[in-house]
């Protein structure tokens, strides 16, 4: 799992880069019709707020986690908690719940399963952290590609 556990924190790494940016790049969309910079990285923190949250104290053997709240209207959730928030306020929130999440995550024996939503697949803690490790690189790619445009 440290291998994993390394690649979900090294988003932090690359979330902090951004306070390099200027604000006006982070704030406007990335194309037309999609979240900006702050958007995209609020949503990630409102993620990790939720996994820290509801599903990684549930995480015991043979345990069924609640299923993942519907997508869209999470995000929508995400965007209203966040709408007051800066820029600079979402990367710092960022950065202290997803060490949180890591260490939490970290203290998860590796041997315990459990299931998310009445599922049958079994999860490690590793493989849930995969999950993220997976959407993570899906919105660092789209960060990126902003910022060399």
């Amino acid at each position: 799992m440290n291998k994993t556990l390394n690649q979900f924190g090294k988003t932090i790494d690359e979330v902090l880069k951004l306070k390099e940016t200027s604000r006006t790049k982070l704030c406007e969309a990335i194309s037309e019709g999609k979240w900006s910079i702050r958007e995209i990285v609020g949503h990630l923190y409102y993620w990790d707020k939720f996994n820290l949250e509801k599903m990684v104290p549930l995480m015991v053997q043979d345990a069924d986690l609640p299923k993942f709240p519907d997508h869209d209207q999470h995000n929508e959730e995400a965007m209203t908690f966040l709408k007051d928030y800066s820029v600079e306020t979402i990367i710092d929130n960022f950065v202290v719940t997803r060490k949180e999440l890591s260490e939490r995550l970290s203290s998860i024996d590796r041997d315990v399963r459990f299931t998310i939503g009445g599922g049958k697949r079994k999860f490690s803690g590793e493989s849930f952290v995969k999950i993220f490790v997976k959407h993570d690189a899906h919105h660092l790619k789209q960060i990126n590609e902003k910022l060399d445009s």
